[in-house]
């Protein structure tokens, strides 16, 4: 087998697997219930519990794992590592190539409602001529790749794989979208600028020039001050995975729900779901989410891109001079400010806010990221 061949994939998780986890939900040894009446120490108790009774009695995997097999998979490996992707081509021959990047907690499964709609437009009240030809691949040490065994793994890294996985496609003409940590491995591809990337779009705009700022203006203030509060208030788990992500890796490799309580607590604060994910996703779809970190054992694995990424640097602040576009979605960890875009990417073709969504967009409304991304990139056609 060469090094650069692609392999057909298929998800196959062992009953005794399903059968392990069920057992540790049963044995779940809960904490003290929280004294506060809401979320600002962490998931609570009693919402958890319902949660898990949940996942015991009426989730099904299995439809989960169907859903992704029905899809085109594929394996393929570089520098030893290998990357699970999802290469799902449009019947329009004229279709634009895209890469789609997820972040942390999230999966290849955030793109799940957009492939239909994306792929083939025509067939969900669209243009033919929006089509794209659509690759998901999950980041190094998520869901199905391989976990990097060495260190060397971060976005800059990542990026590079990806400009090489679109060529070991065969697209000489393609563009790229992400949100989250995908935001910015999107955003490091725009600076490398690898052979046929033509366009980025993100939904989480990384857009900073270097300080000092000067006297901000209210909307570079607002973006600072969520900033400030995101510090205080929500990266906790950031620090933890930036600094220490084998110790924390221990407790979500062995418990299930521990493992649920570090992702879901992070769809109740970051999308807009009035603090209760529930009111935005279904309870499958959250436990989805976890699955694809619990199945594969990547907890330890997906936190150590935080050590990678934040101990290198994680924003580059220079230029993109590639054509860029963003989407605002109001709910975002932080509100890019356009000003502070147009200084980082000074060949922005898209810049939109919108009125509802939140840090996991295309999951949340995906109506309206489809909506974005054909009209970013329609003008790349």
């Amino acid at each position: 087998m060469t090094t650069d061949a692609i392999r057909p994939f298929t998800i196959a998780i062992p009953d005794e697997d399903l059968r392990d986890l069920d057992e540790r939900l049963a044995r779940t040894r809960w904490p003290a219930r929280e004294t506060v009446a809401d979320w600002s120490q962490g998931v609570p108790q009693e919402w958890m519990r319902a949660l898990v009774d949940h996942w015991r009695h009426r989730y099904d995997w299995r439809r989960c794992e169907a859903a992704l097999n029905a899809l085109p998979q594929f394996m393929t490996a570089f520098d030893g590592l290998d990357i699970h992707f999802l290469h799902v081509r449009s019947s329009n021959p004229d279709a634009m190539p895209l890469l789609l990047t997820h972040g942390w907690p999230g999966s290849i499964l955030e793109f799940m409602k957009s492939i239909g709609p994306l792929t083939e437009p025509q067939a969900h009240g669209g243009n033919a001529a929006d089509a794209f030809h659509l690759v998901i691949p999950a980041l190094p040490g998520f869901g199905f790749s391989g976990k990097p065994d060495a260190t060397g793994w971060g976005v800059g890294r990542i990026a590079g794989v990806w400009g090489k996985l679109m060529k070991r496609l065969g697209y000489d003409r393609w563009v790229a979208q992400g949100g989250d940590w995908g935001s910015a491995v999107t955003y490091a591809l725009g600076l490398q600028q690898p052979e046929g990337l033509i366009a980025v779009h993100t939904n989480m705009p990384i857009v900073m020039p270097p300080p000092p700022f000067g006297d901000l203006e209210p909307d570079q203030a607002k973006m600072m001050e969520a900033m400030d509060y995101y510090q205080r208030q929500e990266a906790g788990y950031s620090l933890q995975q930036a600094t220490r992500p084998q110790t924390v890796g221990y407790a979500l490799a062995d418990s299930p729900v521990g493992q649920a309580a570090w992702i879901v607590e992070k769809f109740a604060a970051w999308s807009d779901c009035d603090g209760d994910p529930l009111n935005i996703l279904t309870a499958d779809e959250l436990i989805d989410a976890v699955m694809m970190y619990w199945l594969p054992n990547c907890g330890a694995s997906s936190a150590r891109l935080y050590w990678e990424s934040f101990t290198g640097g994680f924003v580059n602040k220079k230029q993109v001079q590639i054509p860029c576009g963003y989407s605002v979605f109001p709910k975002e960890i932080y509100p890019a400010p356009l000003s502070w875009a147009r200084q980082c990417t000074p060949r922005m073709i898209h810049w939109n806010t919108l009125d509802k969504g939140g840090h996991f967009a295309a999951l949340e409304q995906p109506e309206l990221f489809v909506g974005e991304v054909r009209q970013c990139f329609r003008q790349m056609r």
